[in-house]
Formats: C-alpha cells, structure tokens, sequence
C-alpha cells in the first residue's frame, strides 16, 4: 500500500508539472515570448544571487556549528607528535582553498546575474588575453609551490623509518574479512617469520614460523582484547592483508595506510595523551557532558565512554563495519604490566600439541625459566623454615633414553645449573633419587631407578660437584605420586628427585 501511494503521489506531481508548463506557454503566446524570457532571466539571476549568499552564510555558519565534532578542531586535537603538522598542513591547504572557493563562488553568482541575456546586449569575444593568461598561470604556480613544499617536509618528518637501534614499540596489524589481527612482539621486542604457506585458519591464522625462536614468544591479540601502546613512546605498525584491500586508519592520531596483500607497509608514530587525559579534554566540552543514554538518568556522560579507535578506511566488503577495534593509550608503566600479563601464541596455543614443529625439543625460553625455578626452589629448599617437602626437588628436565641409565642430550641444561647452584653452594649435601613406574619386574625396576640416580650423580661430579657431597639411591615403583593405571600417571612417576640432605 505504502508504495502505491509513493506512486500516486509521484504521477499527480508530473501531472502538475506537466500543466504548468502548458500554463507558461499559454502566458507566452498572451505576453510575447522574449518579455516572457526577460522576467525569466532577471528572476532567475536575482535568486541566483540570494543562493549565494544564503549558501555562502551557510557554509560558514555549518563549519562553525561542528567545528567541535570535526578532526582537529576543538577538543578532538591530534593525539600524536605528527598530527599536529599534519592538522597544519591542513589548515594551510584550507586557508588557500578557502579563499579561492569564496572568491570564485561570488564571481560564479554575480557574473550569471551580471551578465545575464538582456535585450539590446551583445556577447563581447575575445579569444586572448596575456594578463588574465598570466595571473591564472602564476597565482595557482606559487599556490601550488607552497603546498607542495610544506606537503613534502610533513611527509618526510611523518613517514622516514625508525632507527634500529632507538627505542619504540613495534606491533603487526593483519588485516581480513572482517576483523583485524595484531602482533606483539615478547620479550626479545623482534617480531618472528610468518609465511603464507603456514597458514592454519584454525590453529596459526597468521603463519608464523615457529622455526624461527623470534616468533616463540610473538603475542597474538584475541578479538576480544584492546589495542594497548605506551604514551610519548614511538609506535611502528606493520600493516598488511591477508585477503583484500583494507586500511589501517586510526583518526585521532592521523594514521593512515593501506594494507595490500603481499606488499607489507609501515606507519610511525608518536601517542602524546593517553586515554584518561584526552577524556579530560573533552570534559571540558558541554557537548561532551551529555549523558550517553538521555533516557536514563545513571548513565554516564560521553566523555566518560570515549575511546580511541581503529577503523578500516577501505570498503573492503560487507561486513567493512565490524573492522572497528577500541585503542588504549596508556603509561609505559601501564603497558609493561599488560604485557607481561600476556602469554604468547605459541606457548599458550600451540606448544606441545600435534601442530608444534619443535614438540620434543626443548627450547631456550624453557630452559631460561626452568633456571629460574630452580634458583627459587633451592633458595626455599635451604632456608631456615624449609620443611621435608620443600628440601624435596624434581628434575622436571632430566630425561632418560626408555629402559636405559643414559642421560638424554637435554638433560644436561637442568644437571649443568643444578651443578652451578651446588658449586655456589659449596657446604651442601644432597641425595639424588630415582623413580620407577611399575611396568615390568619390580627388582628390574629398583635396579634401573638406582641406575638412574647414579647417572645423575655422575654428571654433577663431572661437573665439579664433589663426591663426598652427592649419595644416590633407587626407589623403584615403591613411591608413585600418581596413579599408575593411567599412562600420564605412570609418565609422572617415572621421575628423578633431589634431596637436600644438609645445607
């Protein structure tokens, strides 16, 4: 029904145009056509001139009422060290364009009036004119120059690379249908390999080469985490696309850049306000103080719930909307405890799972860690207060060929500090015991856990520990701290122990 009338309506309106139109010629043939043409003409060029200078009031008065919501003006200043010349330049190109849209907006009106068809008036031809040739050749020249120059020094201040050696923060934005996908890089601050052909929409979404130890500790943002970066600390994104063209586009820092499939690009830049003090900034907006939900008499004002965001500037598909990601300037105290409450992508997704390229092996962050636990336990183990259980240390990584006495290759890492440790601490006196699950024979058992133990003993004597501080025994099966009816019982039981016997 709703467009039947839609319909109506628009057939009734040609119909009226249609009459009068016939009513215009009517009066034409009564009056004589070019009287008709003259009042048209003068009519035509009067409120030609009324358009002017109502649309040129309203251009000014329009600009002057949103000055407040637009980039750059009022509270919604650049918050980056480059934005500012970024806003400058804009300005500039502004202020001379400005001019040159009013100055020939007033001519483009005045002369349609000025000029208009009048009887007894000729058209005067002139096919040259050096002067005018001259002047719209040099003005928009020197304009130009002016423009491009400043264009060129903001360029060349926002888009030159960091040093390698200076001190920033980089981060990967990988764009796709439609979210967006951001690295850290760990505490090495190197962001690893990726590689198309690894890609796993399922298990590795971006790639990554876990061959290369820089991508061990690469911190992959879930969908449902802020982007968080230091103030006053220079932020390098890498931006790229794993489907289609995006842009990465972050307006309150004036970042933006595309993000191309198979051709990585960079953006620099310098946050100078955090979150909580731009807010503070547009608190001071009456605009701003207004209560998000007007209905609702406890709901907090906009300044309240601002944040800086990421859109993609790119029409990129239907769902281009949902790019949207919330950006958390914070201090570099604040970001270094958000980071650290970060565990990588590959530790926490992908290590020792049926996709982990290095399950096996044992890797330089373990090895680093597993140090540092041992420095703590030995400390607890040999203080004043420590009970049996504390002077009790498993070898988590002490490793045994199956059936066999002989150390694995990887063990030597976990013995070599337990030997820098012992050698530090030189009055110390341990036990080194092993432990057996309870398949097979139990005397074969006891036999191999003894075995064991007095291969543990002989490397730290290897190493420098002296003998008179080392004494080994085997247990066997006879003190399992699991069930052995389940293989990862039984794994855990198969174990070598330290025992602080005196410190």
């Amino acid at each position: 029904m709703t467009y039947l009338i839609a319909i109506a309506i628009i057939f009734l309106l040609a119909v009226i145009v249609i009459q009068i139109g016939k009513v215009s010629e009517l009066a034409a043939k009564i009056r004589g056509e070019e009287e008709v043409a003259t009042q048209s003409n003068n009519r035509t060029a009067f409120w030609l001139l009324i358009f002017m200078i109502v649309f040129l009031i309203g251009c000014v008065v329009s600009a002057w009422y949103y000055k407040d919501v637009m980039l750059g003006y009022g509270p919604l200043t650049a918050a980056s060290a480059h934005g500012v010349e970024v806003d400058a330049l804009f300005n500039t190109t502004l202020f001379f364009t400005g001019i040159i849209f009013v100055i020939t907006h007033i001519l483009l009106f005045w002369y349609s009036y000025k000029y208009r068809k009048q009887e007894g008036r000729v058209a005067k031809f002139f096919p040259h004119n050096n002067t005018l040739e001259l002047v719209w050749t040099l003005v928009p020249l020197v304009v130009m120059t002016f423009l491009v120059v400043q264009g060129l020094i903001v360029w060349n201040n926002v888009m030159p690379d960091v040093d390698p050696d200076s001190q920033y923060v980089e981060v990967e934005a990988t764009g796709y249908q439609f979210a967006w996908d951001i690295r850290y890089p760990g505490p090495d601050n190197k962001l690893g390999t990726k590689d198309f052909r690894k890609i796993d929409l399922a298990n590795n979404s971006l790639g990554l080469d876990f061959m290369d130890d820089k991508a061990i500790d690469d911190i992959v943002l879930t969908g449902a985490d802020n982007i968080v970066l230091p103030v006053d600390t220079i932020i390098r994104v890498r931006i790229t696309s794993k489907d289609v063209l995006h842009n990465f586009y972050l307006p309150h820092f004036r970042v933006k850049m595309d993000a191309i499939p198979g051709l990585p690009t960079y953006f620099i830049f310098e946050p100078t306000m955090t979150t909580a003090d731009f807010r503070e900034q547009l608190r001071e907006y009456p605009e701003w103080r207004e209560l998000v939900d007007p209905l609702d008499p406890d709901s907090a004002e906009k300044w309240e719930e601002f944040n800086f965001e990421l859109a993609c500037a790119e029409l990129c598909g239907q769902g281009h909307y949902s790019m949207r990601r919330i950006v958390e300037i914070v201090t570099p105290e604040e970001y270094q405890e958000w980071l650290a409450g970060k565990q990588s992508f590959y530790k926490s997704t992908v290590r020792n799972t049926d996709n982990d390229p290095r399950k096996g092996e044992l890797l330089t962050y373990e090895i680093e860690d597993r140090k540092a636990e041992l420095s703590d336990l030995f400390s607890t183990a040999l203080s004043d207060d420590a009970s049996d259980e504390d002077k009790l240390i498993r070898l988590k990584y002490v490793f045994f060929d199956t059936g066999s006495a002989s150390l694995d290759e990887k063990s030597r890492y976990e013995l070599e500090e337990i030997s820098n440790i012992l050698k530090q601490n030189s009055t110390v006196r341990v036990e080194l015991r092993g432990h057996t699950d309870n398949t097979g024979d139990p005397d074969a058992n006891r036999s191999l856990s003894d075995q064991r133990a007095a291969s543990v003993r002989d490397f730290l004597v290897s190493n420098g520990v002296s003998e008179s501080r080392l004494s080994s025994v085997g247990f066997g099966p006879s003190l399992p701290i699991e069930s052995n009816e389940t293989a990862e019982g039984r794994e855990t039981n198969r174990r070598t122990e330290l025992r602080i016997v005196s410190k």
